[in-house]
This record gives C-alpha cells, sequence and structure tokens, in this order.
C-alpha cells in the first residue's frame, strides 16, 4: 500500500519466548507501535516457545505467506542454551544480510557497551520475505527498529532501500 510516494509493507511479528504472552510481550508491542505508528501493516503477530520445530514452523508458514513483506522476530538471539531463533532460521535463509548484525551491534555499543557481542541479531532474504532477527529487550528492538529497519522500510530512503528492491525480489526467482 503506498501514501504519497512512500509504499507500507506487510509485516508478521513473532515473539519467541518461554515466558511471555500478548498481554505483556512489551517486546513485541513496541515493534507493532513503531512499524504500526510508520504506516506499515501488521499482518500477523505470534508468540512460540524456544524451540527450533516451532519457531522455524512459524518463519516457513510466514515467509511462504505472500501477505507477509518482512518478517520481526524478537527474542532468542543470546547465548544461552535456550537461545535458538538463528539456528531455526538458517535452514530457510536464500541469502544473509550481514550488514545488519554488524550496524545493530556497531549502533548498540553506544548504548550498552561491550555486552552488544552476546548479540546474535542477524537478517536474511527468505525466499521472497525479508526476515530480521532482533533481540528480546525493549530497548534492542527500539534500537533496531528506529536506527534501522524504519529507515530501510521507507520506500523514500535513498540511495537505496529494502522495499524499492520487493518488486524485483518476487517477480525475479531463482
Amino acid at each position: 500500500m503506498a501514501a504519497g510516494d512512500q509504499v507500507f509493507v506487510n509485516i508478521g511479528i513473532l515473539t519467541v519466548s518461554d515466558t511471555r504472552t500478548l498481554a505483556d510481550d512489551r517486546s513485541g508491542d513496541t515493534a507493532v507501535e513503531l512499524l504500526g505508528g510508520a504506516g506499515h501493516t501488521i499482518a500477523a503477530r505470534a508468540i512460540v516457545t524456544d524451540d527450533v520445530d516451532k519457531i522455524r514452523a512459524q518463519l516457513a508458514a510466514w515467509i511462504a505467506d505472500p501477505g507477509v513483506d518482512v518478517v520481526i522476530v524478537t527474542g532468542g538471539t543470546g547465548v544461552t542454551p535456550r537461545d535458538v531463533t538463528p539456528e531455526a532460521l538458517a535452514p530457510l535463509v536464500t541469502k544473509s544480510l550481514p550488514g545488519f548484525g554488524e550496524l545493530f551491534r556497531w549502533l548498540s555499543f553506544e548504548e550498552i557497551g561491550t555486552s552488544t557481542i552476546q548479540s546474535r541479531a542477524e537478517a536474511a532474504l527468505c525466499d521472497q520475505t525479508y526476515v530480521f532477527l532482533l533481540p528480546g529487550s525493549p530497548g534492542g528492538v527500539r534500537t533496531a527498529v528506529t536506527k534501522i529497519l524504519l529507515p530501510q522500510l521507507d520506500s523514500r530512503t535513498k540511495p537505496c532501500n529494502f522495499v524499492s528492491l520487493l518488486p524485483r525480489i518476487k517477480t525475479e526467482r531463482r
């Protein structure tokens, strides 16, 4: 959908947590507030536990859904044994976007110092869908969304942005 020169996208927001529900999912709420507030459509929202198969199944479903252009995942990107979101995503990746994680950690360093090295935030193109893995903290989500995702999901950002590439990605299959 477009407004003026801006094109909006359909976003699925997935929270990975063993303890959160929709009633207390502050990280998911932050993503909804910021992305929805910018005009994007929140096409889907879910919470799954820290389980590789459950995470992968939800990601695969949204990647296959033509009504979802972008998936934002909060949680499961740390280094504890229960943090398995990157492992769940790995077999679904068509093209890795390493610059996202690099930039996220660089920006986070200004806020949390060297603790940023514990983040395994990453992004990928999975078939025709962008997937972004964010930390489970509201602050980490806010940093990623406001400083990286909102500009890159704004079709007016120059010299390039993720949204302007979507028509080519959706028509030029591998």
